[in-house]
């Protein structure tokens, strides 16, 4: 399993690198946003509703779940290409496991977005960012976690749908809702009570949530931990339903 899943992944290391163009693709609207967007927000201040700590404390740690949700979500696409091309069809006649080759992609995908993730970060503290360093490294992990119910999703998603229309298509209608509804840009203290209460039915704005949490030093609050349990809960969910697909897809 070990070696199948090492193989595998190098292999999908391998042929991504051989294209870094798109880990710089995947950081232009982030950057665009750390650079364009984020000092509009100076103005706020210390408006009520915002956590101490400056605005970039309470900006950053969103958009890192915006970028994760748009790199991580968006992986589908490769397999679709390597359905295309038959190289799905020929990992599924061969001895490696599913879990292995499900595996090797997830991890792959990860290493890619936390080197876009530290980048980002680096250059927030460039702009004014302060940060507990041990919050930041729960929140990188948090950050992983998020990745791996995104990625799980995207293949599940890929190995359904027929096309790439389909899946953006299928990608835009959840993603959007999710996104705004997750006080990425803002926290959801400024948001009216209507907003609030449909936010609660996201797992995504506890995240968020516990992210800016982390980021000031914060441990010891429950919604870290509810955040914790929740995206454990996602990733092992959406993990076990794309291994399922991989598996459906070879019987």
């Amino acid at each position: 399993m070990l070696q199948q899943l090492s193989l595998l992944f190098v292999r999908h290391l391998r042929k991504s690198m051989r294209s870094p163009v798109w880990i710089l693709v995947g950081l232009f609207e982030p950057i665009l946003n750390l650079l364009l967007f984020m000092p509009l927000l100076k103005g706020l201040g210390n408006a009520p509703g915002l956590p101490a700590g400056g605005i970039e404390r309470t900006f950053v740690p969103g958009l890192l779940v915006m970028l994760t949700i748009f790199t991580a979500g968006f992986v589908g696409f490769g397999v679709m290409d390597d359905k295309r091309i038959g190289f799905i069809e020929r990992l599924m006649v061969s001895p490696a496991r599913r879990s292995a080759i499900l595996l090797s992609l997830i991890a792959r995908d990860l290493v890619m977005l936390v080197a876009q993730t530290l980048i980002v970060t680096l250059l927030s503290l460039v702009l004014g960012l302060s940060m507990s360093f041990p919050g930041f490294c729960a929140a990188l992990v948090m950050i992983v976690l998020v990745g791996v119910v995104m990625v799980s999703f995207s293949y599940a998603m890929a190995l359904i749908v027929s096309d790439e229309s389909n899946l953006a298509s299928i990608a835009n209608t959840v993603y959007m809702p999710i996104l705004l509804l997750s006080g990425i840009m803002l926290p959801l203290t400024l948001a009216p009570r209507w907003l609030k209460i449909a936010a609660k039915f996201n797992p995504f704005s506890y995240i968020v949530d516990a992210e800016r949490l982390l980021f000031a030093g914060t441990f010891n609050d429950a919604e870290v931990w509810q955040a914790f349990a929740i995206v454990i809960v996602l990733a092992v969910g959406t993990t076990a339903w794309a291994t399922s697909r991989l598996r459906k897809m070879s019987a």
